[in-house]
């Protein structure tokens, strides 16, 4: 039986090891358009290396050939160590960002799902939706070369076989990957293009992994993927695309949309975690006595503060199937709730390396604490109106059959809905469906 989020803690949390994102435009650092990456990266208060605040900034010049961007070395000092010497960054100009920008109106989305629910409004006060408002630039082709490369291991081996990789094409690079960002370094595909199977293997790539990475290379280095192509393709070319790339499966390509391209209309029908949080987030509308129990060893080390709109989320867990392949390179299923496949490919925050090893970069949203339950039990709205009665459930369900999803033995071919019932709980959202699906993580975990 594929296990759900509350079991597979460790899939998704590694892909903020696996990207590394330049920092969010601010008003005084303005957003760098599509084609070039430039701009100082934001330190954070840590005494990680990577972070200090003695990292001296790097200045940048122009290559003889007008064709790169070169930083000059950069000193890391370590405490109590001689400081580390980076090589210098070369940014290709060819290499097209997404900007850090919506394509919908935030505000109109939010309000949208409060007329849809109006308990969303609580909702979007307890926790930020992170993919929609924390909003950074970052290159595809690097984010779907990471979510191939940790694909059905942990986030600390994932973080390990980047750092490896990346050094292939920077051999002068540290030994270890704490040193340095590696978002600044990650090859081109066209670099990455030209490097034989075998020495991608050296890096710790299975021979189907450096097959992925390669195809994914070959179609970024010869137009069929393109940053524009991407951002100007609707949903369906969207998924035609990418599920064309070996080593991407839909459930991969849902969150690349959601977490990178953030589209506002996404339904990841196979995700587990989704599903689980759909089904309590409508019986809790239907049903005033049911309560969501929350394992206290899933809840945020300061659950006060943690679902605020000033805190950033701190943990994150899989609500991706996790079950143990004979094959762990399998290509993931290409439709319905039983794909296995990697992790959400997302751009993410330089992780503050100085927690402790067990610490989980973020991803998707902490769960909820046991106070939820008063939004999902709503009586009154935030402007004191009563709550309106919900509209029936869709034709063929019924409270108890909700109720019996959340029983594993009563699950259906291993999922609590089918796409179909997925469709029609959540059709009132459309066409935002992604800011509802963000918050339905945060309602996945269980009581043990």
């Amino acid at each position: 039986m594929p296990a759900t989020r509350s079991s597979t803690r460790a899939s998704v949390m590694a892909i903020h090891n696996l990207i590394e994102a330049p920092p969010s435009p601010t008003q005084e650092q303005p957003a760098t358009p599509v084609g070039g990456r430039k701009g100082k990266r934001k330190a954070s208060p840590s005494s990680s290396p990577r972070n200090s605040s003695t990292r001296k900034k790097a200045n940048t010049s122009r290559g003889a050939d007008n064709n790169a961007t070169v930083k000059s070395e950069m000193n890391l000092a370590r405490p109590g160590d001689v400081a580390v010497v980076l090589p210098p960054v070369v940014t290709e100009e060819g290499r097209s960002l997404v900007p850090a920008k919506l394509s919908f109106s935030f505000e109109e989305a939010r309000a949208h799902l409060i007329r849809a629910d109006p308990r969303f409004e609580d909702v979007f006060e307890r926790l930020r939706c992170k993919p929609f408002e924390h909003l950074e630039q970052f290159d595809p082709f690097s984010t779907l070369a990471s979510s191939i490369l940790g694909q059905q291991i942990s986030w600390k081996a994932a973080r390990s076989i980047k750092h490896r990789f990346i050094r292939l094409f920077n051999p002068s690079l540290p030994e270890k990957p704490d040193d340095y960002n590696m978002v600044d370094y990650f090859p081109t595909a066209q670099d990455v293009v030209k490097m034989d199977m075998a020495s991608l293997r050296t890096a710790g790539l299975s021979q189907r992994k450096a097959e992925y990475v390669l195809d994914l290379a070959a179609r970024f280095a010869d137009g069929r993927l393109s940053t524009e192509k991407l951002l100007q393709a609707n949903d369906e070319e969207l998924y035609e695309m990418l599920i064309a790339v070996r080593g991407v499966g839909k459930w991969t390509v849902d969150m690349f949309a959601i977490f990178s391209l953030r589209r506002p209309d996404i339904l990841p029908v196979g995700d587990l975690g989704v599903q689980r949080g759909v089904v309590r987030w409508f019986l809790a509308l239907h049903s005033p006595d049911y309560n969501v129990t929350i394992s206290p060893d899933k809840l945020p080390s300061n659950p006060e503060n943690s679902q605020t709109p000033a805190q950033t989320p701190t943990a994150s867990t899989s609500s991706q199937a996790q079950t143990p392949l004979q094959d762990p390179d399998a290509l993931p299923s290409l439709g319905g709730y039983n794909e296995d496949s990697s992790i959400p490919p997302v751009p993410a925050e330089t992780e503050d390396i100085s927690k402790e090893e067990t610490t989980e970069p973020s991803a998707l949203p902490v769960p909820f604490t046991p106070s939820i339950n008063k939004t999902l039990n709503m009586k009154i709205t935030k402007s004191g109106q009563p709550v309106e009665p919900p509209a029936p459930l869709p034709v063929g369900m019924t409270i108890p059959m909700l109720r019996g999803r959340l029983d594993p033995k009563k699950k259906v071919k291993g999922a609590f809905l089918t796409p179909k019932e997925m469709e029609e709980l959540t059709n009132p959202w459309r066409p935002y469906r992604s800011l509802g699906v963000y918050y339905m993580w945060a309602l996945a975990d269980t009581e043990k």
